[in-house]
Parts: structure tokens; sequence; C-alpha cells
């Protein structure tokens, strides 16, 4: 069964960072793709960064730039590390995992930055 658990959320000051992180199992080799989205009030879920098996990377153009996402297969663990956050980053943002036949996320973390 896939389970991924987010962490790393919480209050920040605009301009500050934050580094999320998911844990997947059974591991993240299980997956051809693992992401990042983010769901703010009012609106729809959107893309943020995923990153791909190999290592391939595809970021929304409101983050490229300011967010990185990255993967450490030994911890079966994606980060996204998120600087020069701005109040219109908040949001719950919710981890993905992909491959045929398996479409599944995260129960979300919740962003939130101050202006």
């Amino acid at each position: 069964q896939v389970q991924l658990v987010e962490s790393g959320g919480g209050l920040v000051q605009a301009g500050g960072s934050l580094r999320l992180s998911c844990v997947a199992s059974p591991n993240i080799f299980s997956f051809n793709s693992m992401g990042w989205y983010r769901q703010a009030p009012g609106k729809q879920r959107e893309l943020v960064a995923t990153i791909a098996g190999g290592g391939s990377t595809v970021y929304a153009d409101f983050v490229k730039g300011r967010f990185t996402i990255s993967r450490d297969n030994a911890k079966n663990t994606v980060y996204l590390q998120m600087n020069r956050l701005k109040p219109e980053d908040t949001a719950v943002y919710y981890c993905n995992a992909w491959r045929i036949g398996v479409d599944s996320w995260g129960q979300g973390t919740q962003v939130a930055v101050s202006s």
C-alpha cells in the first residue's frame, strides 16, 4: 500500500525559507515521478514541481528560481526547499507519487507566509 507522509510546513515571514519533506512507502523507486502540488483557499490544486526517477525536474513558472525539488533515494524522501517565500505561496502543500495505475497523495502540510 502506498503511503506518503509530509512534514515541514509552518508559519514564516515573507522572504523566509521552509523545507518540506515527503517520505514515501513502500519505497521511492516504486514511482516514475514524485511531485509537490499546492492548494490555496478557494483555488484549484496546482503543480509546484516534479522530479522523475532519473532526476529531471519540472517547475511552475511562479516558483522558478525560488524553490528546489530534490530526492534522497536512500531515505525514500522527496524535498521541496522553498526560499524567498511570498504571501501568495500560502497554501496546503501536497506530495504526489505517480506510476502507471497509481496516483497517490499525502495528507498535506500547511504553509502560511505572513507579509
